[in-house]
C-alpha cells in the first residue's frame, strides 16, 4: 500500500528518529592502565549530539584526513574515537606540535639548573661552532627566548620561500646546527614592523631552524641526546612509554618538529600544560616555567598571540572569546587548552601540507567540541 505522507515529511521524521540513536551510541573512555581517570560525558551533562554530528561528517567525507579526537575535562577522559586507520597505539606525527615539547623541555632543564634562564645567550653553548658567517654583534646577542618566540634576528621565515632561513634549505644540508648560526641578520622593509614597533616588543617569525636550535641548547647543557632527556624529565613521569624523535643527519634531537607520540599521551601533555605543570599530583615540570611558557610574548598575527613555542588563540564559548592556548603542527595536529572549561582537545590528522588542514581542525574544536559543552 503506498504510503499517505509525501516523501519529503517521511524523510524528516524518520531523520528524527536517527539523530537521538546516533546520539546514544556514545561510550565513555575505556579505563585502561595509563593513569588516564575516565568520566560518562552523558552524566556530565556534554551535549551528544555534537559528538553524532562530528562522527557523521567524518563518516561522510565532510573532513578529511582526521585521524583522532579526544577530549579531557576536569582531568578525566569524556570522548574518544579513532578514524581514518588511526588507533590507540598509533604514533601520531605532530610535526611542528614537538616544538611545544621542545618549550617543556627548556623547562625542565632550566628548573634543574642546566640553563641559567631564558636570557641565555644561544651562541655560547656552541664555541665548536665559531667562526660564524655573517657574523655581527647582534647575532652574538640571540637568546633563547628570541627562539622561544619566533622573534629572534636571523632572517628566518618558514612562510617565505625566499628566505636564507627556510625549513626546506636546512633540510637539504647536512649540518642544520650551522645552518641556523651563520644565518645573516634579516633587514626591515618599509612596510615590516621591526621589533621596537611591534606588540610585546618582538618581530614575530615563524622559524623553525630557531626551534631546532633550541633543542640543541638543551642537548648541550644537559649533555643528553633531546630524547633521553624527554624521556627522563617529561615522558616517563607522565607515563608515557611509546614515543618517536627524530634527529639531524649529525644526530641532533629534532626539537622543531615530526616527534610522535599516542593521542591519549598529547592529552597529558596538554592536561600537564592546564595543571601547571602537574601531573596526578606531582609537579613534573616547574610551574613557574608553565606560567612563563604560557604567557603572551609575540604576535603571531592578528587572531593569534604567541607564547614559549605554544600558540594563544581565541574560540568562542556561548558568545564570549575564550583565550585558548595549543600545540600546533602541520596537516591539523592539535592539542588545544581552554583554562577556563579545565578542558584539553587533541586533534589528529594527516592532512600535510593541505590548505584545509588548520581551519578544518580549528573548526571541529569551535563548531562541534566547544559546543558540545555542558
Amino acid at each position: 500500500m503506498p504510503s499517505l505522507l509525501p516523501r519529503s515529511l517521511l524523510f524528516g521524521l524518520l531523520a528524527g528518529f536517527v539523530l537521538p540513536l546516533a546520539a546514544t551510541a556514545y561510550q565513555p573512555p575505556v579505563h585502561r592502565d595509563d593513569g588516564w581517570a575516565v568520566a560518562d560525558a552523558h552524566a556530565m551533562h556534554w551535549d551528544l549530539s555534537r559528538f553524532a554530528a562530528l562522527e557523521g561528517k567524518l563518516a561522510d567525507g565532510g573532513y578529511k584526513g582526521i585521524t583522532s579526537v579526544v577530549v579531557v575535562q576536569n582531568g578525566k577522559l569524556v570522548y574518544e574515537n579513532y578514524f581514518n586507520g588511526g588507533g590507540l597505539d598509533r604514533l601520531n606525527d605532530i610535526r611542528s606540535a614537538s616544538k611545544s615539547v621542545t618549550a617543556l623541555l627548556v623547562g625542565a632543564a632550566i628548573d634543574r639548573g642546566l640553563i641559567s634562564n631564558v636570557q641565555a645567550r644561544v651562541y655560547d653553548f656552541f664555541p665548536d661552532k665559531q667562526p660564524v658567517q655573517h657574523p655581527d654583534k647582534r647575532k652574538r646577542a640571540i637568546t633563547l627566548e628570541d627562539l622561544l618566540t619566533m622573534s629572534s634576528l636571523w632572517e628566518c621565515n618558514d612562510e617565505n620561500e625566499f628566505s636564507s632561513g627556510n625549513e626546506e634549505r636546512m633540510y637539504v644540508s647536512e649540518d642544520w646546527l650551522q645552518f641556523a648560526l651563520d644565518l645573516p641578520i634579516k633587514g626591515f622593509a618599509p612596510w615590516m614592523d621591526k621589533p621596537k614597533d611591534s606588540p610585546y616588543g618582538r618581530a614575530f617569525s615563524y622559524c623553525t631552524a630557531g626551534a631546532f636550535v633550541a633543542g640543541a641548547v638543551v642537548e648541550q647543557a644537559t649533555r643528553k641526546p633531546l630524547a633521553d632527556f624527554a624521556a627522563e624529565t617529561l615522558e616517563h613521569p607522565l607515563g608515557i612509554t611509546q614515543v618517536h624523535w627524530n634527529s639531524s643527519p649529525l644526530g641532533i634531537g629534532m626539537g622543531g618538529g615530526g616527534t610522535r607520540y599516542r593521542s591519549r599521551d598529547l592529552a597529558k601533555l596538554g592536561e600537564l600544560a592546564l595543571d601547571g605543570g602537574r601531573w596526578q599530583g606531582k609537579q613534573v615540570i616547574s610551574k613557574t616555567w608553565i606560567q612563563a611558557m604560557l604567557t603572551q610574548h609575540a604576535q603571531a598575527r592578528d587572531d593569534a598571540d604567541y607564547g614559549y613555542f605554544w600558540w594563544r588563540f581565541r574560540f568562542p564559548l556561548k558568545g564570549v572569546e575564550q583565550p585558548v592556548w595549543a600545540m600546533s603542527g602541520n596537516g591539523g595536529n592539535y592539542v588545544f587548552m581552554m583554562p577556563a572549561q579545565g578542558l584539553v582537545a587533541v586533534i589528529t590528522s594527516t592532512a600535510y601540507n593541505q590548505r584545509y588542514a588548520h581551519p578544518q581542525s580549528q573548526e571541529i574544536f569551535r563548531d562541534y567540541i566547544l559546543k558540545a559543552l555542558p
